[in-house]
């Protein structure tokens, strides 16, 4: 493992925290692929991406997880920003840095994420053809899970008072230190709405995988950028590349892997179905951490080569 610091040429003067992950055997002199790895919203790279970061490292690729901007050990403020148009951004902003390292091979790097890291990787890939193959677990479409629930079960059109939440944010954030906050995650057990979402709230706030740098919420006024994104948008077009996705069979968000794999121009294209896990069992749980990498390693060497 390498830790790095990355300028992020996308403005705002902000430095990019990541962990490189390197394969057994390496050496300086060789031409690998590597693989950027995501973390879900409200997340850190040291809990899940850092995880699947490791595992592919583990199986002969570089791989490197890093810090949104405005999170965990990245620069920026307002702290705790998730603007998804800056974290697709930043994904990109980690490639601009692979490229420059001369053990990358610079025709074979793909991405990866999980959850909401794992829409925008999507995302990014649409607009960024250095990106040469696509994986996604638990996939997020953080614009569609917010405008219509963990289970698609609310008109975009009702997400409107949302919209007017993160408007009024904005206002009040105008001139004081100290901005408005909403939940990434259940922040509390008693505000899980569901079992799954229960194990949201274990997981960044318990000792099962809780960090310093994970505080589980962002700041209100992303509302206003997340309501009317789309990580897949105009992916009938330009999401070419190959794609695999890796979802739980029971998980509540299983739908937006759906929609991917409905909406991605991809030719070559999977979707591999972890019986018996949930959105959240897909970050940790070995067993189904397991299955997903003996699904995404290969895929990434057969796409990498």
């Amino acid at each position: 493992m390498q830790t790095v610091n990355i300028k992020n040429l996308n403005g705002q003067g902000i430095t990019i925290a990541a962990v490189i992950h390197f394969p057994a055997g390496f050496e300086q002199g060789g031409k690998y692929p590597a693989v950027v790895v995501t973390h879900p919203g409200g997340g850190v790279k040291e809990q899940t991406a850092g995880l699947y970061a490791k595992k592919l490292a583990e199986n002969g690729l570089v791989a490197i997880a890093f810090d949104a901007s405005y999170q965990g050990e990245s620069t920026g403020e307002p702290r705790q920003l998730e603007n998804p148009y800056v974290r697709t951004e930043d994904i990109s902003a980690v490639v601009d840095y692979l490229t420059t390292l001369p053990y990358v091979d610079v025709e074979r790097i793909g991405a990866m994420g999980i959850c909401a890291g794992a829409g925008y990787t999507a995302n990014a890939a649409i607009n960024d053809r250095r990106i040469k193959a696509v994986g996604t677990v638990s996939a997020v479409n953080i614009g569609q899970m917010f405008r219509n629930g963990w289970e698609n079960t609310i008109r975009d059109a009702d997400a409107i008072p949302v919209l007017e939440l993160g408007s009024k944010a904005r206002t009040s954030d105008a001139g004081k230190a100290e901005l408005a906050t909403f939940p990434l995650a259940p922040m509390r057990k008693e505000d899980a709405p569901n079992k799954e979402l229960e194990e949201a709230w274990e997981y960044y706030h318990t000792p099962r995988c809780e960090h310093p740098n994970a505080p589980g919420f962002m700041t209100t006024r992303s509302l206003n950028q997340i309501i009317t994104y789309d990580a897949y948008n105009k992916a009938e077009a330009f999401l070419t590349q190959p794609l695999q996705i890796v979802a739980g069979s029971v998980a509540g968000s299983k739908w937006m892997s759906d929609d991917l794999f409905n909406r991605a121009a991809s030719k070559d294209k999977s979707f591999h179905v972890v019986e018996g896990a949930n959105h959240m069992s897909m970050y940790d749980v070995t067993k189904y951490v397991d299955e997903a990498v003996s699904v995404l390693v290969p895929f990434f060497q057969r796409t990498l080569k």
